[in-house]
């Protein structure tokens, strides 16, 4: 334990330490106790974040307020939360997430079935919960603990997963109880995210293929019913077709979004000139910001805000990669469903801005307004940066282990 303490101090201290002399060319990338573009990718978005927030809520919090920095003040202090979370985070070992994954599971069931009973309702949605003036999305906790849960299932029960139907039907009725409590709230978008994580991760933990079959068709059949019954749902469906047979109506929000994207052309209207944040756009620094970027950067700034976001769960994923070489089943699958969460959020985000699909209600990861999702967001990105370090410091004493 003596020899990994100057090497958590140099961590901390984000130097570039290396061992010239005992890591082989082989080993040159993991000379640097933690992956530092992975870190700068996620600080960059946090930060351009903030900058757009700022941007995109100064009409609204006029007209809400009358103070133009109203939402500003607080995406600060939600920032100074990303802080304290992140310094948590990297603290704890990965193995305390990996013994206690069924406890958090629960704890976060209590909160879905609270927040049912004495959450705070916006917009005929229950799905805060107030701890004085700080506001907590249940739903964005549930993402993270479920896929940390999953993570711990699918190592204890590999063998049992992939020989019987029981041992691949057990998640699935934890989903099923996560998916009730969050469509009483009610939050579809949550729900499908939560699938979409589940069924990737059954699918490389190695499930049947009949039975991962039978799950998808399940899954497909349910939003469609889920869809069908619920009038609102079903507008949300069918505008997103043609918003401008109704582009004062259901096909509002749609439309103006896609005027923003128009106006952006290549190189956007510069930052602060958007129109459409101007009490035209509805939600626009939270789920409609990146209509935002795109009337103010353009398409360049669109394209380097995607890529970053996709380089960030694409590096999530060959972290899963490299965990799995090194017998880090459980770390794999978090690495896995982590990245899979934020590929599929900014897929899902962006998709419904442009008019390729449904509304859902998603944020943009680390960019949209919102202390609940952000936070989440960088726990589970700094729960990553924590893997890699501890695969890279086992690295280093395995190689020092060889050459002494």
């Amino acid at each position: 334990m003596a020899n990994n303490e100057p090497q958590l101090s140099l961590f901390k201290r984000g130097l570039n330490w290396s061992l010239p002399s005992l890591l082989s060319d082989e080993h040159a990338p993991d000379m640097l106790l933690y992956d530092r573009s992975f870190v700068v990718a996620i600080v960059g978005l946090i930060c351009f974040g903030f900058v757009m927030v700022m941007s995109a809520s100064m009409p609204e919090a006029t007209k809400l307020t009358g103070d133009p920095f109203y939402f500003m003040y607080r995406h600060v202090l939600y920032l100074v939360g990303c802080v304290i979370i992140s310094y948590v985070v990297l603290k704890f070992e990965v193995s305390y997430w990996e013994k206690n994954s069924g406890m958090l599971m629960l704890a976060v069931l209590v909160l879905l079935i609270a927040v049912l009973f004495i959450g705070t309702s916006v917009n005929g949605a229950r799905r805060w919960l107030s701890i004085g003036p700080i506001r907590i999305q249940v739903a964005e906790i549930a993402k993270f603990v479920f896929i940390v849960y999953m993570a711990g299932y699918l190592v204890r029960r590999h063998g049992e997963l992939r020989e019987n139907r029981k041992g691949f039907y057990k998640p699935i009725g934890v989903y099923g109880l996560f998916a009730v409590l969050i469509l009483l709230q009610p939050d579809l978008g949550t729900v499908v995210v939560l699938f979409v994580c589940t069924v990737s991760l059954l699918f490389l933990a190695g499930a049947r293929i009949t039975d991962f079959m039978v799950l998808v068709l399940l899954g497909v059949a349910t939003f469609v019913l889920l869809v069908l019954f619920e009038p609102y749902r079903m507008r949300r469906v069918t505008s997103f077709m043609d918003p401008w047979e109704d582009p004062f109506g259901s096909g509002y929000q749609l439309t103006q979004s896609l005027m923003a994207y128009g106006r952006g052309d290549w190189f956007g209207q510069g930052l602060g000139n958007s129109i459409q944040k101007l009490a035209y756009l509805p939600e626009a620094h939270t789920d409609f910001i990146f209509a935002v970027i795109g009337e103010e950067l353009g398409f360049i700034g669109i394209i380097i805000v995607l890529s970053t976001l996709f380089f960030i769960a694409i590096r999530a994923i060959r972290l899963g990669n490299l965990c799995l070489k090194m017998q880090r089943p459980f770390e794999s699958y978090v690495a896995y469903g982590v990245g899979i969460w934020i590929c599929f959020q900014t897929v899902v985000n962006v998709g419904a801005s442009i008019g390729m699909l449904p509304t859902k209600g998603l944020t943009l990861p680390f960019i949209s307004y919102g202390g609940s999702s952000l936070w989440i967001m960088t726990a589970a990105v700094m729960l990553l940066v924590r893997i890699d370090h501890e695969r890279r410091v086992s690295l280093v004493q395995a190689v020092q282990g060889r050459t002494s």
